[in-house]
């Protein structure tokens, strides 16, 4: 069977961990796995690879996992930890004749053509520099026989989705890395999903993401067969956090590659 797989390349929040300037025992720890670059993961299947955001930490990511071709960018939304690292896609532009799609919404879409008009301007199509295909998220997608369905939820103020990734023979997958609310239409759409990945930013409420427990309480409500949380603050120690979750729920680290 072909491959289908999904790489961590972060799975930190928007200011890493280690965060700056701070010496408490996680950012201090020698655990690879507390070490959490901006979150982002690579999707694989069959031929054709998907990169899902373009954080700050790209650059550093990539070289890490010898990331050296992408079929397209699909982005979640347009917070700069998740479309930072937009100059870095030159790389993945070097080796294509055609231009990189990257699929967004329209909000996000606009967002990246206001950061990034150089790149989008038709007069400045430059060899060398980020060539993309702007491509509007408006519904499922395909890359090959890779189903790619957007997964409207809320996060603050912007525009934001999560993805549902169906490949043939394998099982199912879902991607929620910032989430402070699930709508109905969306949980119809990950009920009894086999993987979810999901925001846990933290112990505490915060006003724009998942807490731990909000986070458990959405898997559950899924019905997910298996589930990993993302996006999380220097408050969690992986061997701490990992130890007390409930069964067929574990924490993701940078480097996890999951396999469908």
């Amino acid at each position: 069977m072909a491959d289908f797989s999904l790489t961590f390349l972060g799975s930190g929040t928007s200011v890493g961990v280690p965060v700056i300037g701070c010496d408490c025992a996680v950012c201090s720890s020698e655990n690879p796995r507390n070490k959490r670059f901006r979150s982002s993961v690579v999707v694989r299947a069959g031929d054709k690879t998907l990169l899902v955001d373009s954080g700050p930490d790209l650059r550093m990511q990539a070289l890490r996992e010898g990331l050296r071709e992408i079929d397209a960018v699909i982005y979640t939304h347009a917070h700069l930890d998740h479309v930072a690292g937009f100059d870095e896609l030159r790389a993945f532009c070097w080796r294509k004749r055609e231009p990189l799609p990257l699929h967004a919404t329209a909000g996000c879409m606009e967002t990246l053509k206001n950061m990034y008009g150089w790149a989008f301007s038709p007069e400045k199509l430059i060899e060398g520099y980020v060539r993309p295909d702007a491509r509007l998220i408006d519904g499922p997608f395909f890359y090959g026989d890779l189903k790619v369905t957007p997964l409207p939820v809320e996060h603050a103020a912007v525009e934001t989705v999560g993805f549902r990734f169906d490949f043939p023979g394998a099982r199912t997958l879902a991607y929620i890395s910032d989430v402070k609310v699930i709508p109905a239409q969306t949980m119809e759409l990950i009920s009894g999903i086999d993987v979810l990945v999901v925001d846990a930013l933290r112990t505490a409420t915060h006003p724009t993401h998942f807490s731990l427990a909000e986070s458990l309480a959405a898997i559950e409500a899924a019905g997910a067969k298996e589930a990993w949380l993302t996006h999380l603050t220097h408050e969690f120690d992986y061997e701490t956090l990992d130890g007390q979750l409930p069964t067929g729920v574990r924490v993701a680290w940078d480097g996890l590659r999951i396999s469908l």
